[in-house]
């Protein structure tokens, strides 16, 4: 559990009074500073802002000096009433099942319910800057980032993806990029932001979205832009991961899919943008970034081989040409004429 020095202290005074806003207005706008959700969380600020609602900061007033981050999930009005509530109960069962989640690198859900007509999602609060500000900075300096740096965040954010792929319901995160990673001052990576997440049912097809969202685009591959009726698996976070290390150690973020679907050869190899990138992280980051799934990994611990050198991608097997065997083996082609041609003398003699 996350704790800030600089934290005051819990104010019973708080406690009493909570900001009630009139449910309308809150459905069209952010929650103010001072709210005070299930007469516990009293929201500080906000910390990021989306199509499907809002991120806060807010101090946990049951346990002093402990700060959270609260996801907000926002309805779409444009559903029935009874698609909403469908939502709602969709969300409440998935968000128990991310609460039962426990990996050094992702921070800890601890609570979710809804109120105000929106849902709420309670996780640890995690300091540090995300990879997105450290990128910036060290283009700002005119540097790149080490390939040693970037594969021990890489190392740790595998562990992550690996844990949340491994459960009963898989979870696929389907919005891996620099701005939803974090490093913390203690050097450790989180992967902070559950609200794209997917959980799939192993006995059935289909998939059950926690959060609709279709990711950022310059690290979606091509079968996520169809948004909830495309089909995301495992290796939709592959591609997000291969491209996030394709931008941190370029330090140029690589072309969208669209981009590359139109022109398959606007995507350069990362040592080609960066000579201190290994030739076997290059051609292990380009694999996880293949079109296709089928042609990527079919596991994140298979992407961990290669991008490690414990390993390298298997080549596919090419269809045999039979001119060009003729070519390669010509002496045995003759051989054998030659002995199909001896025995039809000796039969007909």
């Amino acid at each position: 559990m996350d704790s800030m020095s600089d934290s005051p202290l819990f104010d019973p005074a708080e406690a009493q009074v909570e900001a009630k806003p009139d449910s309308q207005s809150v459905l069209a706008s952010p929650l103010t500073e001072g709210t005070i959700l299930r007469e516990r969380y009293q929201l500080t600020n906000i910390v990021g802002r989306g199509g499907m609602g809002s991120v806060y900061r807010a101090k946990d007033l049951r346990l002093p000096g402990r700060l959270c981050a609260i996801k907000e999930v926002t309805p779409d009005l444009n559903l029935s009433l009874e698609l909403r509530e469908q939502a709602n109960q969709q969300f409440l069962q998935e968000a128990s099942i991310l609460a039962q989640l426990d990996h050094p690198n992702l921070p800890k859900v601890s609570d979710f319910f809804s109120d105000y007509g929106r849902d709420y999602l309670v996780m640890d609060f995690v300091p540090g800057k995300d990879l997105k500000q450290l990128l910036d900075e060290s283009r700002a300096e005119g540097r790149k980032l080490s390939e040693e740096t970037v594969l021990s965040w890489a190392s740790q954010i595998i562990d992550a993806v690996s844990y949340l792929h491994r459960q009963s319901s898989p979870v696929v995160h389907r919005d891996i990029k620099p701005g939803n990673i974090k490093l913390t001052p203690d050097d450790r990576i989180k992967l902070v932001d559950f609200g794209l997440v997917k959980l799939l049912s192993p006995d059935e097809a289909r998939t059950i979205t926690v959060v609709q969202g279709r990711g950022t685009a310059l690290y979606t591959p091509l079968e996520q832009y169809g948004g909830d009726s495309g089909h995301t698996d495992a290796r939709t976070d592959i591609y997000a991961l291969g491209a996030t290390l394709y931008h941190l150690l370029t330090g140029s973020p690589p072309p969208d899919a669209k981009t590359r679907f139109l022109n398959p050869r606007s995507l350069k190899p990362p040592d080609q943008l960066n000579s201190q990138v290994s030739s076997h992280v290059s051609e292990a980051i380009l694999w996880a970034m293949e079109m296709h799934p089928d042609d990527r990994p079919q596991t994140i611990e298979q992407f961990a081989q290669a991008l490690f050198g414990h390993s390298t991608r298997p080549h596919p097997i090419q269809p045999v040409d039979l001119t060009e065997a003729l070519r390669a083996n010509w002496f045995i082609a003759v051989l054998a004429l030659t002995l199909f041609l001896l025995a039809l003398v000796i039969t007909l003699t």
